[in-house]
């Protein structure tokens, strides 16, 4: 990935119905969402130049605005087709693909119904992170401090910027003492993701994997599941408490960023990515090329 900063970069940004050029895609310091995280967005990937699952996400999008109080101004189909010609306009059909939503500037406290909504689509490359020798050999996770909260205090369902900023506190200290990512327990206690990505264990052939109900369902974590039960697998969704890790053989994280990425350590619990973790890192690299699926 680039290490050019996200703002100096070329290309276009569709923005609230137009494209624009890139580094013209700006909005005022006074946005509501910037100041009271009233903002929702996607993380997408196009392969072969097609978004997988794309109208999933849009779906989800929509409710996601939904949950946070106002209404994405685009209809599903609408938003599909932006996506598609964001792809198209920038001229790599391997990217990454991010609609955002945000409350606008007409107001300024806490309340803002009357702000507008703008939602603006942008795309950059975004390889897979490792080549399959370096993935089957696990990423190391630390275990968060944070903990993801009680469905009753934030709206859990929602993709929404202002849930990640425990995520950010949490990656952050996993990256300084040299982890990849962190675990992050609910606020009972139990094993529930980690900061951007779904979780997946394996015991006695079968996947066990956190409920979510107080993080995100992600669209990767039911892909992962209908792959793994078109393969026989027993899934179970459940209740993971932190001292059954190391009853656990192989583990796994799952996102649109990650894809399918075997874990080797959490914390002090270690695990030995196998036959399971490599059969679901394939079948998910083919699930999402089109020219995989149609052959």
């Amino acid at each position: 990935m680039s290490a050019l900063p996200f703002d100096q970069r070329d290309g276009w940004i569709w923005f609230d119905g137009e494209l624009v050029p890139w580094r013209e895609a700006k909005l005022h310091v006074l946005s509501h969402g910037l100041h009271y995280a009233s903002s929702v967005f996607e993380g997408e990937r196009a392969y072969e130049g097609v978004i997988f699952k794309s109208t999933e996400h849009s779906e989800r999008f929509r409710r996601s605005g939904q949950l946070m109080d106002f209404e994405i101004p685009y209809s599903v189909a609408e938003l599909d087709a932006a996506k598609a010609l964001c792809v198209e306009k920038n001229g790599d059909p391997n990217v990454y693909v991010r609609p955002v939503a945000w409350r606008g500037s007409e107001m300024m406290a806490v309340a803002a119904q009357n702000a507008t909504v703008h939602v603006a689509i942008g795309v950059w490359p975004w390889p897979s992170m490792f080549d399959m020798a370096t993935k089957m050999k696990g990423i190391r996770l630390d275990m968060a401090e944070w903990r993801r909260p009680d469905p009753r205090t934030a709206p859990s369902a929602a993709k929404a910027a202002g849930l990640y900023m425990i995520a950010t506190l949490s990656k952050h200290a996993a990256e300084r003492k040299g982890y990849a990512d962190a675990l992050m327990l609910d606020w009972q206690g139990r094993v529930a993701e980690c900061t951007g990505a779904n979780v997946f264990f394996t015991q006695d052939g079968a996947l066990h994997t956190p409920i979510a109900d107080c993080f995100l369902d992600g669209i990767t974590r039911r892909t992962v599941i209908d792959l793994a039960q078109a393969r026989g697998m027993d899934v179970v969704e459940r209740r993971i408490l932190p001292d059954e890790l190391p009853s656990f053989n192989e583990c796994f994280i799952c996102g649109t960023g990650a894809e399918v990425t075997p874990v080797s350590e959490i914390g002090p619990h270690r695990f030995t990515p196998g036959n399971i973790s490599r059969t679901l890192v394939e079948d998910y690299a083919a699930a999402v090329r089109p020219r995989a699926r149609a052959a």
